[in-house]
């Protein structure tokens, strides 16, 4: 019998999940088990290893892979321009997203 290394509720944090709906977020995850337990993070997974390891290996060891894998977070999440935000960076997303509520006047 063939057993898997991971289990399919390992990836699922309960405290991702109380986050992600603390801050009004409709988590992309479903129960455990299911089909969308690991669809976020393996997308993300998949842009780490198409973008990152596979082209700037070969690499010296963990400590290299891991300082590497830091920068290209920090890249990902501040500097690199997204397709689903018009190409701005998340930056820059958000800073218009909180200069467009700073101008909204309320109502009455």
């Amino acid at each position: 019998m063939l057993h898997r290394l991971v289990e399919p509720g390992q990836y699922v944090s309960f405290a991702f999940t109380q986050r992600l709906v603390d801050e009004g977020v409709d988590p992309s995850v479903g129960s455990v088990g299911d089909a969308y337990d690991n669809a976020l993070a393996e997308s993300q997974i998949g842009l780490y290893k198409a973008e990152l390891i596979r082209p700037e290996g070969p690499w010296r060891g963990v400590e290299h892979v891991e300082l590497e894998a830091l920068n290209w977070v920090d890249f990902f999440n501040n500097e690199r321009s997204h397709e689903a935000l018009d190409d701005l960076t998340p930056i820059a997303a958000e800073e218009l997203h909180y200069a467009a509520r700073n101008r909204l006047q309320p109502a009455g």
